[in-house]
């Protein structure tokens, strides 16, 4: 397996190209730059020889038989392949292939149903409920990146269940933030991607991916849940009834705040958010997306080095290197609360 390989390793393995790129030297010489993947992480690889057939025998979404040998460069592990076979699709396990969530996909489905039944406010936990449902599957099993961070099966839903232990914790801390608000926020805020990624196998971005991004995209499918849940019937009153005090005012206020953490949850238009947070609960929702993110980033760029070292350049971490402390665990626990622990937090 990949997170078994070491500096010198001869490799034959199975494995699939999670990306594929053709690229020409500086002496105008052909290469591919891969990322080849199986259950347990990925690896970037290069092939120098390119031969006829290798882009379709090496593209995107294959499975191929690889025999290549490991390297260490700019301190991060790379494989330099000499060949590759086509496998034969009916052979193919994809269990072995396929990254997923260190947690089973029953307790995070109960985590997340324990969560929504634990909102107060009827209107945000049916606005939860529909947006939720208009994924159709897709939020309970989709990744929550192409690369970076919780790039696996069921990697949008750990994102967002860690990211919702964090948040009741915060709100313990910080009584003034409306915990209903923030935690419906962590739930939901990356719905988009649903629409944004192709899927766990090789996941690419969509048409609509490239195009609108899933920060719109998940503005667009709260909006469109809010509007069928009758949020917005304040504004079928007459101009005389439309006061703050009106109690179809409440209900518009509350879809319109959770349309704005879709929009504001990457904290800084730099960071692909149209609008920044301008409110508490908004603002507390991408410190919790920032922060859950990066711990990810930092938990696979650990996995690479020994104590003692540190770790190469990660570029969504402003090009920096992170030293790994001889305290930090080889097999950490999963992030974020068990179910038990998830249950009692949610009694206490």
């Amino acid at each position: 397996m990949i997170k078994d390989l070491h500096d010198g390793d001869r490799v034959y393995g199975r494995f699939l190209i999670n990306d594929c790129k053709k690229c020409v030297s500086g002496k105008g010489k052909n290469y591919l730059t891969l990322v080849l993947q199986d259950k347990s992480g990925t690896v970037d690889a290069k092939k120098w020889d390119v031969n006829d057939g290798d882009e379709e025998l090496f593209a995107r979404g294959k499975v191929v038989e690889i025999t290549a040998d490991a390297l260490l460069y700019n301190k991060a592990l790379q494989l330099k392949i000499h060949s590759g076979e086509k496998v034969d699709p009916a052979s193919i396990k994809w269990d072995d292939l396929l990254m997923s969530a260190p947690r089973s996909s029953s307790e995070m489905e109960q985590k997340l149903n324990a969560y929504i039944e634990s909102l107060v406010d009827p209107d945000l936990k049916a606005l939860v409920k529909k947006v939720i449902d208009k994924s159709e599957g897709k939020y309970l099993s989709w990744p929550g990146a192409v690369r970076n961070h919780h790039e696996f099966v069921n990697g949008l839903l750990f994102h967002s269940l860690t990211m919702a232990d964090l948040a009741i914790k915060v709100c313990e801390v910080y009584p003034s933030l409306n915990r209903d608000v923030v935690l419906a926020g962590t739930l939901i805020h990356d719905i988009g991607k649903t629409v944004e990624l192709s899927g766990p196998q090789a996941c690419a971005f969509t048409l609509e991916g490239k195009l609108l991004g899933h920060i719109s995209l998940g503005f667009s499918l709260v909006k469109e849940a809010a509007e069928e849940l009758g949020m917005y019937a304040y504004d079928d009153l007459k101009e005389e009834e439309k006061t703050i005090n009106h109690p179809l005012y409440a209900k518009k206020e509350l879809a319109v705040i959770m349309e704005h953490i879709m929009l504001s949850h990457h904290g800084k238009q730099e960071f692909g958010s149209p609008i920044l947070p301008l409110t508490r609960e908004s603002l507390i929702v991408s410190m919790i997306d920032d922060i859950d993110a990066k711990m990810m980033i930092l938990d696979k760029a650990y996995a690479e080095v020994l104590p003692g070292d540190s770790t190469a350049k990660i570029f969504s971490m402003d090009e920096r290197y992170f030293y790994k402390p001889t305290y930090v665990k080889e097999n950490p626990s999963p992030a974020g609360l068990s179910l038990d622990e998830e249950l009692k937090a949610i009694k206490d």
